[in-house]
């Protein structure tokens, strides 16, 4: 959410930014802003203007009455009266004006850095760079799913008749697997210096439309019947949560931050042949990293933060390229963003496992996450985000680039200390 003092003073900048991100539909909505906001601000300038005068002719009522002034104490009392029933009235009217304000405002998007492609969707994201050689077998890559069950390590039709769709049983070597890459995630990101955190994996309703838009909230959260509380999609939503109305001291800054939480996610919407499988689920696990810093560090901690998810595909012998978010392709709060994709030697392409977003000051307006400054003064903190790891999905990517010819799937080093020290899974004998 934007700096209305901001979109006051720059109603076009707003605009182009709206334009940049393909979303005119929402432009008529700064005007509204602005017209709100003028109506406002005019009546609280007038209840203000009532209360300064309800407060004086108040303290003017007794010594009317010490002077004997019977009458016009009773006189000054039902002024008193009248403007106390009149600044109910502008109070009542302010509430309806700042709600319809705050609900608009929710909808306009923060203004995206000037660094970000402008593009309409996802097909014009802005590859950056690849680091490791795609390489494409002289076998055949079996579908994911095939490969788990080959190991006897998934079951889909259990999990069916248990829970639905979009639901797994990992079993075996590869739920030791997706366990041990949890664990290594956990222990790499502890050893860049990031402190290991185990978040609520509900939060309630306020929490929610401070860290997501509305359209994404529909999309994806779960909502607890009868309560005001819904399951986590991610673990950074609890995470940034958990600053919610503080002020953090300057000095303590940055704050960084790994979780782990399972997540839960509607997933609305028909999907292709390669979303099938594990690859896009009601359930997941994932271990997440957010910061919480000063302004001015949060390009510093953007370029960081994605580092460190290309550098643990790498030590897992998994090739991995970035993708620039295009304009278009950013959620309503995000001022840049970035995708890690991981290589398919099955689809010979890659497919996303992880997403770095730099929020700027739109959660912690939201959530009134504020910094004191050396100064005393105190100032919006910046919030970031980034996906360490998240399996299943990324076992698709580990199994194919790990995989062998009979079947079998290679244990990278890093990993051998959290599989029993096994270099390799085997195809169980039948």
């Amino acid at each position: 959410m934007i700096d209305i003092k901001f979109l006051r003073e720059n109603p076009e900048a707003v605009k182009e930014n709206i334009r940049k991100k393909f979303q005119d539909q929402k432009l008529p909505l700064v005007d509204e802003v602005i017209e709100l906001d003028a109506e406002s601000r005019k009546t609280q300038q007038e209840a203000d203007g009532l209360r300064a005068d309800r407060n004086r002719i108040s303290k003017q009522i007794g010594a009317l009455m010490g002077q004997g002034k019977k009458e016009e104490a009773e006189e000054a009392k039902k002024q008193v009266n009248e403007f106390s029933e009149r600044l109910a009235a502008l109070e009542a009217k302010e509430a309806e004006l700042s709600e319809k304000i705050t609900k608009i405002m929710m909808t306009i998007p923060q203004i995206i850095d000037p660094s970000v492609p402008i593009g309409k969707d996802d097909s014009q994201n802005v590859e950056i760079e690849r680091f490791g050689e795609p390489v494409v077998p002289d076998f055949e890559v079996p579908y994911h799913t095939d490969i788990m069950e080959k190991l006897h390590g998934i079951d889909l039709d259990a999990a069916r008749r248990v829970a639905g769709n979009g639901f797994y049983y990992l079993m075996g070597d590869i739920a030791r697997l997706h366990s041990a890459v949890i664990a290594y995630a956990r222990d790499f990101m502890i050893d860049k210096g990031f402190t290991y955190c185990v978040p609520p994996f509900m939060i309630r309703s306020n929490v929610v439309t401070g860290v997501m838009s509305f359209a994404e909230m529909d999309a994806m959260m779960y909502k607890i019947e009868g309560e005001d509380l819904y399951l986590i999609g991610t673990s950074e939503h609890s995470m940034i949560g958990k600053y919610i109305d503080t002020i953090v001291p300057g000095e303590t800054l940055p704050h960084t931050l790994t979780s782990y939480s399972p997540c839960f996610r509607k997933e609305k919407g028909a999907h292709g042949l390669e979303e099938r499988g594990v690859y896009r689920i009601h359930q997941f696990e994932k271990q997440e990293m957010i910061v919480i810093c000063e302004p001015e560090d949060s390009p510093y901690w953007f370029e960081k933060l994605w580092q460190n998810t290309v550098e643990l595909f790498r030590s897992m012998d998994i090739p991995v390229r970035t993708l620039e978010c295009c304009s278009g392709d950013l959620a309503d709060l995000k001022v840049k963003s970035l995708d890690v994709e991981a290589w398919s030697p099955r689809q010979k392409k890659y497919f996303e496992v992880g997403s770095c977003s730099n929020l700027g000051d739109a959660q912690a307006r939201r959530l009134k996450i504020r910094i004191a400054g050396k100064d005393g003064k105190k100032y919006l903190a910046h919030t970031l985000n980034n996906t360490v790891v998240a399996p299943p999905r990324m076992l698709i990517a580990f199994l194919e680039n790990n995989l062998n010819a009979d079947g079998s799937v290679n244990i990278p080093e890093v990993l051998r200390p959290y599989m029993g020290g096994k270099s390799k899974i085997e195809v169980p004998a039948k």
